[in-house]
């Protein structure tokens, strides 16, 4: 038996619903129409595979328009008692059969996946069955004797094993970021505590990770209880020293499967008495339940679920045979297919271990970033350093440079604590270089930066100066009188730039003569040596709140909106949230813009328009050409578009650069900060005085030389040569054909 050319795809969710489905599901339907495959959703999951009829309808073009933006998931999603019984599985594979279904691309959670695994093992003998009771003809049989499965992890949880992050996890994290910010500035007004409980029945990562976002100061998960008996002591005593010390409220992130020591539940409203009675604490609980499931998708959410999508439908065309079942996964910013059930496998073997109380066993296989994120948040939400200034202590210096980017404060906040906790001291600028030559310098001490984890722009303050001519004397004469022995300089390429020159200077003055780190934050994100910087994603957050906003405007109109990102000569922002948006167009001065290329896009846009669509959107990259500007374009679309459509044009300026980090930029920041003052404090005991810049390159941290600035940039443009993002255009392009 043979199988065919693939023809034919089916589409599911199942479990929970998680933000980002809708946006996975619009990914595959329109690969695969793109390239000439029938495809098929199957509503509201297993329930309606076994159901069949109405419950499983091919799609088109017209039925993932206006999907992009929601959350939970059109098609619907349940859970299914029949098919988990062989004969509800039969039933379901003749409904598939009837429409010539054998690939199915699997949307849910583990226990989605594995009984989708299940289902594609049984596969023959549930064909041969169908046979022999003539449900189906031996040719139908012949026609589909495997059925292949792909896998997309939707879990707000983030728990499951081989996947970096998984669908809904990013816009469930932004959800809590954004309460408990909420939470905070009442706790601090009334000095109260709050107690937060949010989900992660096995997995501690949205508590753990919206921890170390919101500055809380302590942190209940499954994998790593209190060790101690007392625990309710132990949190106590940390209350009260928090009050010593001087703060206004304390955060308590509890999720909901944590447990003591011995294995016992520990429960949100049970810290609430145990507080009350042992140190008469009026605390208030807040259980945020369902609320972290809903709404739209965050930009990344959008951007990795679409990614996605498509490279599920693309290894089904590419393994057509038959196969192993797989989950598509995000591996260190880079997509990978996994073995499905090896992934599941190690998953639940962390369940098992968290039952069996090897909590340390747990936590290994988390993974060491895990490990490296609990440590982080110990010492951060300490209301007091460990160790105490000696004669062995460094003075280290830390510093904003550049624009504004969101984040900034995070990765301060989380430099100064560390470094005084090793028993050094921080020394803060003022105002960036401009306080470095004016020596607007001040030793930081640790409640300084108490609240700055989840602030938006630049409590040091930040401007684009670099230092020239006579700066280098007076900064050097500041640095002497400070006796700095090491340098973390948190910006964008002005602070490259800056670190560049200081190496540059040493022959010249000595007091250059020590490493210094150079940590990316800048929204362009057109830093070498790093995929993202501080601040990108917060700005991505920005434009496609914006772009939602603007799109809704348009439901009655036949109209195109041309919408400018920043960026300068950056593509970065225009690509990611062209994707997230469902842009049809996005111009870059990467590509360059060509009269031509803007009538046809306009031809484009008129057949579309002819053939039922309501609204376009094309995103513009700030710098992407002198000459056709904002302006010219929307003008040019507005003229040849005629009577078919109008135009309107959208800037969005210096809101992109607002507001508070994202979860993704506070988490990043705060391990980006971590290691680089490891590296300071270890270079600057050497004796070393390396100059370098630290970014998250595939997924690992690492460090690039400075004076390699200039191999990685493309100068002329302050871009960096390699840009991973630019890859993204297939997927633009492709979904940019259609008309919905």
């Amino acid at each position: 038996m043979t199988q065919q050319k693939l023809n034919c795809i089916g589409v599911m969710t199942s479990g929970g619903d998680s933000p980002g489905m809708n946006a996975a599901v619009r990914a595959v339907v329109k690969t695969a129409l793109t390239h000439h495959i029938d495809v098929y959703a199957i509503f509201h999951g297993y329930e309606g595979m076994v159901k069949g009829g109405e419950k499983i309808l091919k799609m088109g073009w017209g039925s993932v328009g206006g999907i992009l933006h929601k959350g939970g998931t059109i098609i619907g999603t349940a859970r299914s008692k029949e098919f988990r019984e062989r004969q509800g599985r039969l039933l379901a594979a003749a409904n598939l059969i009837e429409r010539k279904i054998d690939n199915l691309v699997v949307i849910g959670g583990d226990g989605s996946l594995t009984g989708a695994t299940l289902f594609s093992e049984e596969w023959p003998s549930l064909i041969e069955e169908l046979v022999v009771s003539q449900k189906i003809t031996q040719e139908q049989a012949n026609l589909h004797p495997h059925l292949n499965i792909v896998g997309l992890v939707g879990s707000i949880d983030n728990d499951l094993s081989g996947t970096d992050m998984t669908i809904g996890a990013d816009t469930a994290l932004r959800r809590i970021s954004e309460a408990l910010d909420a939470i905070s500035s009442t706790a601090a007004s009334h000095q109260r505590t709050f107690i937060v409980e949010v989900m992660g029945r096995n997995c501690g990562y949205l508590a753990l990770v919206s921890a170390l976002s919101s500055g809380a100061d302590y942190v209940f998960i499954p994998e790593r209880p209190p060790q101690v008996d007392d625990w309710v002591g132990e949190l106590s005593d940390k209350i009260v020293a928090n009050k010593a010390a001087g703060k206004q409220k304390s955060l308590i992130i509890i999720a909901e499967g944590a447990k003591d020591k011995h294995g016992n539940p520990i429960k949100s409203h049970q810290v609430v008495e145990e507080l009350k009675n042992r140190i008469n604490e009026d605390a208030r609980l807040t259980i945020l339940g369902h609320v972290q499931r809903g709404g739209a998708p965050t930009a990344f959410d959008r951007y990795m679920s679409t990614v996605l999508g498509y490279a599920a439908v693309k290894y089904l065309i590419e393994h057509s045979e038959d196969m192993e079942s797989k989950i598509i996964a995000l591996q260190k910013n880079r997509v990978k297919a996994i073995p499905l059930m090896e992934s599941i496998k190690k998953t639940q073997s962390i369940v098992d271990l968290i039952a069996r109380k090897d909590f340390d066993g747990a936590i290994d296989l988390r993974g060491g970033g895990f490990e490296e994120s609990l440590q982080t948040f110990n010492t951060l939400s300490s209301a007091k350093p460990d160790l105490e200034i000696d004669e062995d202590s460094l003075n280290i210096l830390v510093m904003n440079a550049g624009t504004l980017a969101p984040g900034m404060n995070t990765a301060i906040r989380t430099a100064v604590r560390l470094g005084i906790n090793k028993g050094h001291r921080v020394f803060g600028v003022r105002n960036g270089v401009k306080g470095l030559i004016s020596n607007q310098i001040d030793e930081l001490k640790w409640m300084d930066v108490e609240d700055w984890t989840s602030t938006g722009g630049s409590e040091l303050g930040t401007n684009r100066k670099e230092p020239e001519n006579r700066d280098f004397y007076e900064i050097s004469k500041n640095l002497e009188g400070r006796q700095i022995n090491a340098i973390l300089i948190v910006g964008g390429l002005t602070g490259y730039k800056s670190a560049y020159k200081f190496l540059e200077k040493r022959n010249e003055f000595p007091a250059f003569d020590v490493p210094v780190v150079c940590l990316p934050a800048t929204i362009n994100n057109n830093l070498p040596g790093t995929d993202f910087s501080l601040g990108a994603d917060t700005a991505l957050n920005s434009i496609i709140d914006a772009v939602d906003k603007v799109k809704e405007s348009a439901v009655a109109n036949q109209r195109v909106f041309v919408v400018e990102v920043m960026g300068r000569y950056c593509g970065f922002l225009a690509m990611l949230s062209g994707l997230a948006t469902g842009a049809e167009r996005v111009y870059l001065h990467e590509n360059g813009i060509a009269l031509q290329d803007l009538q046809d896009d306009v031809n484009m846009f008129k057949k579309a328009f002819d053939e039922g669509k309501r609204m376009g959107l094309v995103i513009k990259s700030e710098y992407a050409n002198k000459i056709y500007t904002t302006p010219f374009i929307s003008a040019l679309y507005e003229e040849d578009g005629g009577a078919t459509f109008d135009v309107r044009q959208t800037i969005l300026g210096h809101v992109q650069q607002g507001g508070n980090p994202s979860p993704f930029d506070r988490s990043m920041a705060t391990k980006m900060a971590a290691k680089s003052i490891d590296f300071l404090i270890e270079k600057a005991h050497k004796g070393q005085r390396d100059v370098v810049s630290i970014g998250l390159h595939g997924g690992y941290l690492d460090y690039r030389h400075i004076e390699d600035l200039g191999k990685m940039m493309d100068l002329k443009f302050d871009r960096p040569k390699e840009q991973w993002w630019m890859k993204l255009e297939e997927i633009i392009n492709l979904f940019g054909q259609s008309s919905a």
